[in-house]
């Protein structure tokens, strides 16, 4: 199974940006590195995977570097273009069915991970929506560029468009549970009680 993980490298002041009145630029990029050594470590305890983490930014970034010492992935530069073109170029560059995340859902557990992927079995495309209204995960057994140009994507309409995309793409689609996001004071304050996360210091 196959596993692509999109990340920005950890830069102080473009990372985690809405938790920045929280926890300073400095303290949300430090959660920004726990969130990806997070679900790196899921995805990567997932037995059989292939993992390749995808950064927006410098792959060369100390950051990037040490992750990709610390987890046996492949490491590999976003493209440029609208986060639909970069997600879209993974699914290209896999070249059979692949199970893609981002890094703000510390509540995704491996166990969602092996499920989208079964699920490809008899599905065409595996989502697991947001809470907030976009999704947390997707897999597809082949890309499909009608899902991902022209979405309004960080909006709250992000899951129902890919919904509607897919149904009209006549794909044989199938949803996991919804699962939260973490982009706000509050569901950091969640994620920490919920024990997904520690405390930034």
């Amino acid at each position: 199974m196959q596993i692509a993980v999109f990340a920005r490298a950890p830069v102080a002041g473009a990372v985690k940006t809405r938790l920045i009145p929280r926890l300073g630029a400095d303290g949300a990029a430090r959660l920004h590195e726990q969130l990806v050594q997070r679900t790196l470590a899921t995805a990567c305890a997932v037995a059989g995977a292939r993992v390749t983490l995808w950064i927006a930014g410098d792959p060369a970034h100390p950051g990037v570097v040490q992750w990709a010492a610390r987890h046996p992935v492949a490491l590999r530069a976003q493209c440029d273009g609208d986060l639909g073109a970069r997600m879209l170029a993974a699914f290209r560059a896999a070249g059979g069915a692949l199970v893609l995340i981002g890094t703000d859902c510390p509540a995704l557990a491996g166990a969602d991970l092996v499920a989208a992927a079964a699920g490809l079995a008899a599905h065409d495309a595996v989502l697991q929506p947001a809470e907030d209204g976009g999704y947390v995960l997707i897999a597809l057994r082949a890309p499909c560029a009608a899902l991902f140009d022209g979405i309004g994507w960080g909006g709250a309409q992000v899951m129902a468009d890919t919904r509607r995309r897919a149904r009209a793409a006549g794909l044989r689609l199938s949803e996991r549970p919804p699962l939260p996001d973490l982009d706000t004071p509050q569901d950091y304050d969640r994620a920490v009680q919920s024990g997904w996360l520690a405390p930034v210091a």
